[in-house]
Protein backbone atom coordinates (compact mmCIF):
# COMPACT_ATOMS: atom_id res chain seq x y z
CA UNK A 1 0.00 0.00 0.00
CA UNK A 2 2.90 2.31 0.75
CA UNK A 3 4.10 2.04 -2.83
CA UNK A 4 0.79 2.34 -4.69
CA UNK A 5 -0.73 5.33 -2.91
CA UNK A 6 1.90 7.91 -3.80
CA UNK A 7 1.47 8.82 -7.46
CA UNK A 8 -0.18 12.17 -6.88
CA UNK A 9 2.11 13.05 -4.00
CA UNK A 10 5.22 12.12 -5.94
CA UNK A 11 4.15 14.09 -8.99
CA UNK A 12 3.43 17.18 -6.90
CA UNK A 13 6.77 17.02 -5.16
CA UNK A 14 8.58 16.55 -8.46
CA UNK A 15 7.03 19.74 -9.84
CA UNK A 16 7.73 21.70 -6.67
CA UNK A 17 11.30 20.49 -6.34
CA UNK A 18 12.07 21.17 -10.00
CA UNK A 19 10.80 24.71 -9.64
CA UNK A 20 12.66 25.09 -6.35
CA UNK A 21 15.93 24.02 -7.93
CA UNK A 22 15.65 26.80 -10.49
CA UNK A 23 14.47 29.41 -8.01
CA UNK A 24 17.22 28.59 -5.56
CA UNK A 25 19.82 29.91 -7.98
CA UNK A 26 18.63 33.49 -7.50
CA UNK A 27 19.69 35.30 -4.31
CA UNK A 28 17.06 36.29 -1.77
CA UNK A 29 17.00 39.78 -0.28
CA UNK A 30 18.74 38.38 2.82
CA UNK A 31 21.44 36.41 0.97
CA UNK A 32 24.59 38.14 -0.21
CA UNK A 33 25.53 37.85 -3.87
CA UNK A 34 28.68 35.95 -2.85
CA UNK A 35 26.77 33.30 -0.89
CA UNK A 36 27.11 29.74 -2.15
CA UNK A 37 23.57 28.33 -2.07
CA UNK A 38 23.82 24.56 -1.47
CA UNK A 39 21.80 22.10 -3.54
CA UNK A 40 19.61 20.59 -0.85
CA UNK A 41 16.40 20.12 -2.83
CA UNK A 42 15.59 17.51 -5.46
CA UNK A 43 12.78 15.22 -6.56
CA UNK A 44 15.36 12.45 -7.01
CA UNK A 45 17.11 12.32 -3.65
CA UNK A 46 16.37 12.71 0.04
CA UNK A 47 18.26 12.94 3.33
CA UNK A 48 18.33 9.91 5.63
CA UNK A 49 19.53 10.15 9.24
CA UNK A 50 22.62 8.40 10.52
CA UNK A 51 21.71 6.99 13.94
CA UNK A 52 18.87 8.09 16.21
CA UNK A 53 20.41 10.37 18.85
CA UNK A 54 22.15 13.72 19.02
CA UNK A 55 25.92 13.71 18.53
CA UNK A 56 28.41 15.70 20.59
CA UNK A 57 29.50 19.12 19.25
CA UNK A 58 33.06 19.87 18.16
CA UNK A 59 35.53 20.08 21.07
CA UNK A 60 35.64 23.42 22.84
CA UNK A 61 32.31 24.69 21.56
CA UNK A 62 30.24 23.98 24.67
CA UNK A 63 28.42 21.23 26.50
CA UNK A 64 26.65 18.56 24.51
CA UNK A 65 23.19 17.00 24.65
CA UNK A 66 21.49 15.25 27.55
CA UNK A 67 22.75 11.67 27.86
CA UNK A 68 21.34 8.37 29.21
CA UNK A 69 21.11 7.72 32.92
CA UNK A 70 24.38 5.90 33.80
CA UNK A 71 22.30 3.33 35.67
CA UNK A 72 20.29 2.62 32.51
CA UNK A 73 22.66 2.87 29.51
CA UNK A 74 20.93 2.97 26.18
CA UNK A 75 21.32 0.05 23.76
CA UNK A 76 19.96 0.62 20.26
CA UNK A 77 19.02 -1.59 17.33
CA UNK A 78 22.54 -1.40 15.90
CA UNK A 79 24.25 -2.13 19.20
CA UNK A 80 25.02 -5.60 20.47
CA UNK A 81 22.71 -6.76 23.20
CA UNK A 82 19.08 -6.36 24.24
CA UNK A 83 17.53 -3.12 22.98
CA UNK A 84 16.61 -0.79 25.84
CA UNK A 85 14.45 2.29 26.28
CA UNK A 86 15.68 5.88 26.40
CA UNK A 87 16.06 6.78 30.09
CA UNK A 88 17.51 10.28 30.47
CA UNK A 89 20.04 11.41 33.07
CA UNK A 90 17.92 13.58 35.37
CA UNK A 91 20.99 14.45 37.47
CA UNK A 92 22.58 16.39 34.63
CA UNK A 93 23.70 19.75 36.09
CA UNK A 94 22.42 21.56 33.01
CA UNK A 95 18.80 20.86 34.02
CA UNK A 96 16.70 23.15 36.17
CA UNK A 97 14.98 21.27 39.04
CA UNK A 98 11.51 21.34 37.46
CA UNK A 99 12.86 19.88 34.21
CA UNK A 100 14.73 17.10 36.01
CA UNK A 101 11.60 16.26 38.00
CA UNK A 102 9.43 16.08 34.89
CA UNK A 103 11.94 13.82 33.14
CA UNK A 104 12.12 11.55 36.18
CA UNK A 105 8.35 11.14 36.19
CA UNK A 106 8.43 9.84 32.62
CA UNK A 107 11.40 7.61 33.45
CA UNK A 108 9.51 6.15 36.40
CA UNK A 109 6.46 5.42 34.26
CA UNK A 110 8.52 3.12 32.08
CA UNK A 111 10.82 1.64 34.71
CA UNK A 112 7.84 0.72 36.89
CA UNK A 113 6.04 -0.94 34.00
CA UNK A 114 3.15 1.55 34.10
CA UNK A 115 3.79 2.38 30.44
CA UNK A 116 5.31 -0.03 27.95
CA UNK A 117 7.02 2.67 25.91
CA UNK A 118 7.76 6.29 26.79
CA UNK A 119 6.30 9.13 24.75
CA UNK A 120 7.86 9.85 21.38
CA UNK A 121 6.44 12.30 18.88
CA UNK A 122 6.94 10.00 15.89
CA UNK A 123 5.29 6.97 17.48
CA UNK A 124 2.41 9.00 18.92
CA UNK A 125 1.66 11.00 15.72
CA UNK A 126 2.69 14.35 17.19
CA UNK A 127 4.96 16.85 15.43
CA UNK A 128 8.50 16.61 16.73
CA UNK A 129 8.95 20.33 17.13
CA UNK A 130 12.30 22.09 16.88
CA UNK A 131 14.85 20.63 17.10
CA UNK A 132 13.52 17.13 17.95
CA UNK A 133 11.94 16.63 14.52
CA UNK A 134 15.49 16.36 13.17
CA UNK A 135 15.86 13.08 15.08
CA UNK A 136 13.18 11.35 12.98
CA UNK A 137 14.73 7.94 12.17
CA UNK A 138 14.35 5.37 9.40
CA UNK A 139 12.45 7.60 6.95
CA UNK A 140 13.97 10.49 4.99
CA UNK A 141 13.15 14.16 4.64
CA UNK A 142 13.33 16.59 1.73
CA UNK A 143 13.99 20.26 1.03
CA UNK A 144 12.27 22.75 -1.22
CA UNK A 145 14.34 25.91 -1.73
CA UNK A 146 13.07 29.22 -3.08
CA UNK A 147 14.50 32.73 -2.61
CA UNK A 148 11.94 33.60 0.04
CA UNK A 149 11.22 30.26 1.75
CA UNK A 150 12.89 26.93 2.46
CA UNK A 151 10.63 23.98 3.26
CA UNK A 152 11.61 20.81 5.09
CA UNK A 153 9.22 17.94 4.35
CA UNK A 154 9.37 14.67 6.29
CA UNK A 155 8.08 11.48 4.74
CA UNK A 156 6.98 10.54 8.26
CA UNK A 157 3.36 11.72 8.44
CA UNK A 158 4.16 14.36 5.75
CA UNK A 159 5.27 16.95 8.32
CA UNK A 160 6.17 20.33 6.79
CA UNK A 161 8.36 23.00 8.36
CA UNK A 162 8.73 26.43 6.73
CA UNK A 163 11.78 28.67 7.04
CA UNK A 164 11.32 32.28 5.94
CA UNK A 165 14.40 33.81 4.34
CA UNK A 166 14.41 37.09 6.19
CA UNK A 167 16.52 38.68 8.92
CA UNK A 168 13.82 39.65 11.38
CA UNK A 169 11.25 37.79 13.45
CA UNK A 170 7.65 38.98 13.67
CA UNK A 171 6.90 41.44 16.46
CA UNK A 172 4.44 38.96 17.97
CA UNK A 173 4.88 35.21 17.57
CA UNK A 174 2.14 32.84 18.70
CA UNK A 175 3.68 29.59 20.03
CA UNK A 176 3.26 26.63 17.68
CA UNK A 177 4.76 23.20 17.01
CA UNK A 178 7.50 24.43 14.65
CA UNK A 179 7.53 28.03 15.85
CA UNK A 180 8.70 30.83 13.58
CA UNK A 181 11.91 30.04 11.70
CA UNK A 182 13.89 32.66 9.78
CA UNK A 183 17.00 31.88 7.79
CA UNK A 184 19.81 32.97 5.51
CA UNK A 185 22.76 31.47 3.63
CA UNK A 186 26.30 32.35 4.59
CA UNK A 187 29.14 32.79 2.13
CA UNK A 188 30.34 29.20 2.59
CA UNK A 189 26.88 27.77 1.85
CA UNK A 190 25.79 27.22 5.46
CA UNK A 191 22.03 27.55 5.94
CA UNK A 192 21.50 29.31 9.28
CA UNK A 193 18.02 28.97 10.84
CA UNK A 194 16.83 30.92 13.89
CA UNK A 195 13.63 29.70 15.58
CA UNK A 196 11.46 31.11 18.39
CA UNK A 197 7.79 30.77 19.33
CA UNK A 198 7.89 27.05 20.14
CA UNK A 199 5.01 25.65 22.19
CA UNK A 200 6.04 23.31 24.98
CA UNK A 201 3.19 20.83 25.57
CA UNK A 202 4.27 17.31 24.53
CA UNK A 203 7.33 18.86 22.89
CA UNK A 204 10.83 17.68 23.81
CA UNK A 205 14.42 18.06 22.63
CA UNK A 206 15.20 14.37 22.33
CA UNK A 207 14.17 10.76 22.97
CA UNK A 208 14.95 11.28 26.65
CA UNK A 209 11.95 13.63 26.84
CA UNK A 210 14.05 16.63 27.82
CA UNK A 211 11.45 19.40 28.17
CA UNK A 212 11.56 23.10 27.42
CA UNK A 213 9.44 26.21 27.90
CA UNK A 214 7.87 28.58 25.38
CA UNK A 215 11.04 30.69 25.71
CA UNK A 216 13.12 28.11 23.83
CA UNK A 217 15.46 29.64 21.24
CA UNK A 218 17.07 27.36 18.67
CA UNK A 219 19.77 28.19 16.10
CA UNK A 220 20.60 25.54 13.49
CA UNK A 221 23.52 25.62 11.07
CA UNK A 222 23.05 23.20 8.14
CA UNK A 223 26.25 22.49 6.20
CA UNK A 224 26.61 20.32 3.09
CA UNK A 225 29.79 18.24 2.82
CA UNK A 226 32.23 19.09 0.04
CA UNK A 227 31.26 15.98 -1.93
CA UNK A 228 27.55 16.78 -1.55
CA UNK A 229 26.77 13.35 -0.11
CA UNK A 230 26.41 14.23 3.57
CA UNK A 231 24.46 16.94 5.38
CA UNK A 232 25.36 18.03 8.91
CA UNK A 233 23.66 20.36 11.36
CA UNK A 234 25.01 22.04 14.48
CA UNK A 235 22.21 23.04 16.85
CA UNK A 236 22.41 25.55 19.69
CA UNK A 237 19.59 25.39 22.25
CA UNK A 238 18.97 28.19 24.75
CA UNK A 239 16.20 28.24 27.35
CA UNK A 240 17.20 29.92 30.64
CA UNK A 241 13.98 28.68 32.26
CA UNK A 242 14.97 25.05 31.61
CA UNK A 243 18.76 24.88 31.28
CA UNK A 244 21.61 26.39 33.26
CA UNK A 245 23.66 26.79 30.10
CA UNK A 246 23.19 26.43 26.33
CA UNK A 247 23.25 22.94 24.81
CA UNK A 248 25.08 22.15 21.56
CA UNK A 249 24.10 19.11 19.49
CA UNK A 250 24.93 17.68 16.08
CA UNK A 251 23.09 15.50 13.57
CA UNK A 252 24.10 13.98 10.21
CA UNK A 253 22.23 12.64 7.19
CA UNK A 254 23.38 10.90 4.02
CA UNK A 255 21.99 11.57 0.56
CA UNK A 256 19.86 8.69 -0.71
CA UNK A 257 18.13 8.17 -4.10
CA UNK A 258 14.60 8.17 -2.80
CA UNK A 259 11.38 9.75 -4.01
CA UNK A 260 8.80 10.98 -1.52
CA UNK A 261 6.35 8.30 -0.42
CA UNK A 262 3.19 8.65 1.62
CA UNK A 263 3.13 7.59 5.27
CA UNK A 264 0.13 8.24 7.53
CA UNK A 265 0.97 7.75 11.21
CA UNK A 266 -2.57 7.35 12.52
CA UNK A 267 -3.50 4.43 10.27
CA UNK A 268 -3.78 1.30 12.44
CA UNK A 269 -1.69 2.98 15.12
CA UNK A 270 -3.23 1.54 18.30
CA UNK A 271 -2.19 -0.08 21.54
CA UNK A 272 -2.71 -3.61 20.19
CA UNK A 273 -0.57 -5.34 22.83
CA UNK A 274 -1.90 -3.62 25.94
CA UNK A 275 1.26 -1.64 26.75
CA UNK A 276 -0.57 1.51 27.91
CA UNK A 277 1.08 3.50 25.14
CA UNK A 278 0.80 7.26 25.03
CA UNK A 279 -2.43 7.90 23.07
CA UNK A 280 -2.33 9.50 19.64
CA UNK A 281 -4.24 12.76 19.06
CA UNK A 282 -7.92 12.29 18.26
CA UNK A 283 -10.35 14.81 16.83
CA UNK A 284 -13.57 15.54 18.72
CA UNK A 285 -15.53 15.35 15.48
CA UNK A 286 -14.87 14.01 11.96
CA UNK A 287 -13.54 16.30 9.23
CA UNK A 288 -16.29 15.25 6.82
Amino acid sequence: MRYISIAAVGASVAVLAAAASALAQGPSPQTSASANIPELASAQFAWLALGVDWLDPPPGLGRGPIRPDPAHPYVGNRDRGQVTLHIGNTRDPALKPWAAKQMQLTNDEVLSGKRGLPFSAQQSCYPGGVPEQLLTPAQPFYFIQTPREVWMIWETDHMVRRIYMTDRHSETVKPSWFGESIGHYEADGTLVVDTIGLQSKNSYLDWFRTPHTDNLHVVERFKLAADGKTLEVLVKVEDPDTFNEPLYMMRRWRKVPNQLLEMVCAENNGDHFGKNLFPIPRADKPDF
